[in-house]
């Protein structure tokens, strides 16, 4: 299997990439600094790292870019500084998800892709109608105004939701739902759910990134998992967190 991973650079899709290596996989990452990318990346031949902002790429370019991978992965986030949080693009996570998708289904692909976008927990499921007490409404509604990195989390996995659906014949999608990301060395014991348990702004849990990655990294290689969670949002905590 090829997978295209977007993000791999950051905290979430460096753990991502790595994971996905050691399965044997044959990985594919598109990064604006590839010369911050490990040592260790620059000479595995199961890696193929494109130069570029996946943004600044041209239909024509994500389309040849996707046309030999089965699953795509997108750990695409905003950086947490004035620039990053406030200036463009906003809609990064967003408008990556729609044109890396318009490419797959241009593609026309004999068997579905598979993409996973790594989403948040502050973000609920409105498929399944996931009850939010009334404070945290507030509080995200709050969120919406000041931080635009929310509102593209949001319109991202929307788009997944609405756009691509449960049927449709070039893609089937899970947005992963990490609770307070943290970093730790080893994978760890973990829970999935298919909504949040505890309250995202008052009571969160744990998730360490290398354990998302490793959830990510089953769906893709683990048709059981994959559909057990396609199509939905699975929030995952650290089990100890959960204590």
């Amino acid at each position: 299997m090829t997978v295209l991973v977007v993000g791999a650079s950051g905290a979430t899709g460096r753990q991502v990439v790595e994971q996905l290596l050691n399965s044997g996989q044959k990985v594919k990452i598109i990064v604006r600094s590839p010369e911050k990318l490990p040592e260790s990346w620059k000479n595995n031949k199961q890696l193929h790292t494109i130069h570029a902002a996946v943004l600044e790429l041209s239909d024509s370019q994500i389309r040849q870019y996707v046309s030999d991978c089965q699953a795509v992965v997108s750990c695409l986030g905003h950086n947490l500084t004035w620039k990053g949080v406030y200036g463009h693009p906003r809609k990064l996570v967003t408008d990556a998800t729609r044109r890396l998708c318009n490419a797959i289904k241009t593609n026309n692909p004999k068997h579905p892709v598979k993409f996973i976008l790594m989403n948040t927990s502050g973000n609920r499921n409105r498929d399944i109608n996931e009850p939010i007490p009334f404070a945290q409404k507030c509080v995200i509604a709050l969120l919406r105004l000041l931080l635009p990195p929310h509102v593209d989390n949001e319109k991202a996995a929307d788009y997944l939701r609405t756009k691509i659906g449960q049927n449709d014949p070039n893609i089937e999608w899970v947005a992963v739902r990490p609770d307070n990301l943290t970093h730790e060395a080893d994978i760890s014991v973990y829970k999935l759910y298919p909504s949040p348990i505890r309250s995202a702004i008052f009571n969160a849990g744990k998730t360490s990134r290398i354990n998302v990655a490793h959830f990510m990294s089953n769906l893709i290689n683990n048709d059981n998992l994959w559909y057990q969670w396609k199509g939905q949002m699975p929030v995952i905590y650290n089990t100890a967190s959960l204590v």
